[in-house]
């Protein structure tokens, strides 16, 4: 395929996404923006409250806590697992290469952070991987080396001449003869060394670009980043200088709009464009493309990275294996790659809300200080409008000046803005209960009810954090994982643990399987402490019954249940309290335990289980003997209650009949009744 016809593929296929992405997205990302930091609608009336509720903003900001504590609480994002026993050891390597790339060589936190936050309002966020090269320059000195040590200086290729300067002597033998002595450098050089780091940079949404069809980044056949780059950055990377200045200088394109609205609140640059011309901005196209270039029929993937107003020079055209880039979105909608942000959930609702809120505060001036009507000539006007408390207006007849009822509207207003909380903590799951309200301090409703709450809201937050993770995350870092293997060409020495491990990523010659690691457990972290506690009682239990050189649970299960629960308590350097085991050297072989140690081992052990179930047993002993006495003594007490109550019955009877017969004759009667 020729230049122009691979320019008039890329010209189309830009021009489509970007008129996409102007329609769908652009519009959405500016009003978002705008509620996020609650920006007034345009339909203000002066005198009028002009309050805007940022209902947005409150939930964003509430979800995005949860999420970096899911994400970002550990030191492992990722885990690869090996396809085979043997492939065990060089998975746990690469393991703790690829979460050291993103946790050292990158800000992860800020990475994170911001990748979220633009998923969460502007329905997508982008992050791009790649190799960095960076090079590193230090000038030497060397004074009065011989032809020998400085052909070994210069030939070293890394090392460039600044300034040399050699000198040649002889000396005069007794005899007047002149012999020539060897000749001496001094070199002034610059030493350069050249080292390669992965790099994680964020992508603004607006500088991202894909074909209208598109279902994922597999599926995509156009992806493009467009952005701005100094003369000196283009430069650095290789290309001409003379060819990058001609496309160079202040272009205003589709991005713009986008750009001032988040900037809005800092003093605008416009027309302050630098007089450096190593500093003026290029147009920027790095685009991958699936065409056919060498016309077989297949179209492959190439990279075309161009510059000028709408990719209008090529630079460079090669074949790639790799797009790397990794987005995700909250929400996923089914056969779309951009889903659903928290602001298409909420923003109708800040609309709302702030509507309710404006009238029920323009009510309450209206209430507070309401107008009033006064018979003409009747009333002093000057005393009626100077509005100081307590002031006395003069009026010429009782009932002259009579304030204007203004009917109170909160009462129908504020369960109206109630109503629209429960329907956003409906569509978004964020509530005072999910946000960390205690379940007792809800007087009117009861703790399980409200745990069943806080659970619906976390499984919310989990499946906004399952989605994340199983899409965006695991690209990333696939993607970082490749870019290993295929460029690191040389060991490094990093530190893990306290330790110092050479790792080298030629030796991964075997292909793993991804597993993203992110705080998603069963329930709340009170619940995965609970849980952890049982299993940790039970591996103790049994390293106690069984010894510790035991088949059923290992010193290393035993200490990771314990860095776990660190993990769960916010300790992200587990190390520092517990520390694995360290292998034993190879071909060391253990010390042979004493034959008369084994069986005092295992008699002791005998003794203690025996103890142990003997103990069980009078515990279970003592119980039914206690329930026993619970009974006989309740038993005891029902007879004498009903004993005393059938003595009062006998003697409430007999005083009866006394009565009776005092009563029908008249005589005497003993009085000697039985005792009680």
């Amino acid at each position: 395929m020729d230049k122009e016809k691979l320019q008039s593929i890329i010209s189309d296929e830009l021009t489509d996404a970007t008129n996409y992405s102007d329609t769908e997205f652009t519009s959405n990302r500016i009003e978002a923006t705008d509620y996020y930091l609650g920006e007034p609608f345009g339909n203000e009336v002066d005198g009028k409250s002009n309050v805007v509720d940022t209902v947005v903003a409150d939930t964003i900001d509430s979800i995005m806590p949860s999420l970096l504590r899911i994400f970002t609480s550990g030191d492992d994002y990722v885990r690869f697992v090996g396809r085979t026993s043997e492939d065990e050891p060089k998975a746990k390597q690469a393991t703790d290469y690829v979460n050291f790339i993103i946790n050292n060589d990158n800000d992860a936190f800020r990475i994170f952070y911001n990748w979220l936050k633009d998923s969460l309002l502007y329905r997508m966020g982008v992050v791009q991987f790649y190799v960095d090269e960076i090079e590193d320059a230090t000038e030497e000195e060397y004074v009065d080396l011989t032809d020998d040590e400085y052909s070994l200086l210069t030939s070293n290729p890394d090392v460039e001449i600044v300034e040399h300067q050699s000198t040649e002597a002889t000396i005069q033998t007794p005899e007047g003869m002149e012999i020539d002595q060897p000749s001496t450098h001094d070199v002034k050089i610059k030493r350069k060394s050249t080292t390669q780091k992965i790099k994680v940079d964020n992508v603004p949404p607006e500088e991202f670009l894909f074909n209208r069809r598109a279902k994922s980044l597999e599926d995509a056949h156009f992806i493009c980043h467009r952005s701005k780059m100094s003369v000196s950055d283009l430069v650095a990377m290789g290309y001409d200088r003379e060819e990058i200045e001609k496309y160079s200088g202040h272009n205003e394109d589709e991005t713009e709009n986008e750009k001032q609205i988040r900037f809005q609140d800092v003093e605008s640059s416009s027309g302050k464009i630098s007089s450096d011309p190593s500093m003026q901005l290029v147009d920027y196209y790095e685009i991958y493309l699936k065409t056919d270039l060498n016309d077989d029929g297949i179209a492959e993937l190439t990279k075309v990275c161009a510059i000028g107003h709408e990719a209008s020079h090529i630079l460079k055209t090669y074949p790639c294996d790799q797009i790397p880039f990794a987005i995700i979105s909250p929400i996923l909608m089914p056969h779309r790659m951009v889903g659903r942000s928290i602001y298409d959930l909420t923003h109708d609702l800040q609309r709302i809300k702030s509507v309710l809120l404006r009238q029920y505060l323009d009510n309450t001036y209206a209430v507070n200080n309401a107008r009033v009507q006064a018979v003409e000539g009747a009333v002093n006007f000057d005393d009626l409008l100077d509005n100081v408390a307590g002031g006395v207006v003069r009026v010429r007849q009782m009932g002259a000046v009579q304030p204007l009822n203004v009917p109170a509207v909160g009462n129908q207003i504020l369960p109206l803005m109630a109503e629209i909380d429960k329907v956003k903590e409906e569509r978004t799951g964020m509530s005072k209960a999910s946000m960390g309200l205690d379940a007792e301090a809800l007087q009117s409703t009861t703790a399980s009810a409200v745990n069943h709450s806080i659970k619906s809201a976390q499984s919310k937050i989990e499946m906004y954090a399952r989605t994340i993770a199983e899409t965006g995350v695991k690209d990333l870092f696939k993607g970082i994982f490749h870019l290993v293997t295929k460029y690191s060409n040389q060991k490094r020495i990093i530190r893990l643990r306290n330790d110092f491990v050479p790792i080298d990523p030629t030796e991964w010659d075997s292909e793993f399987d991804l597993q993203v690691e992110v705080g998603l457990g069963r329930g709340s972290e009170d619940e995965q402490m609970r849980g952890l506690a049982v299993i940790l009682a039970e591996q103790k239990q049994i390293m106690q019954t069984l010894g510790i050189e035991n088949e059923v649970v290992k010193p290393e299960q035993y200490i990771n249940t314990l860095k776990r629960m660190a993990e769960l308590n916010g300790f992200k350097d587990t190390d520092q309290f517990f520390s694995l085991p360290q292998p034993k050297p190879q071909g060391q072989q253990p010390p042979q335990p004493n034959p008369m140690e084994i069986q005092m081992q295992a008699q002791m052990q005998k003794e203690q289980a025996e103890m142990q179930m003997e103990e069980r047993k009078m515990q279970a002993e003592l119980e039914l003997k206690r329930e026993e006495m619970k009974l006989k003594i309740e038993l005891e007490r029902e007879i004498a209650r009903e004993k005393l109550q059938l003595r009062r019955e006998e003697i409430a009877n007999e005083i009866a009949l006394r009565q009776q017969q005092i009563n029908a004759g008249g005589g005497e009667v003993s009085t000697n009744l039985p005792n009680a």
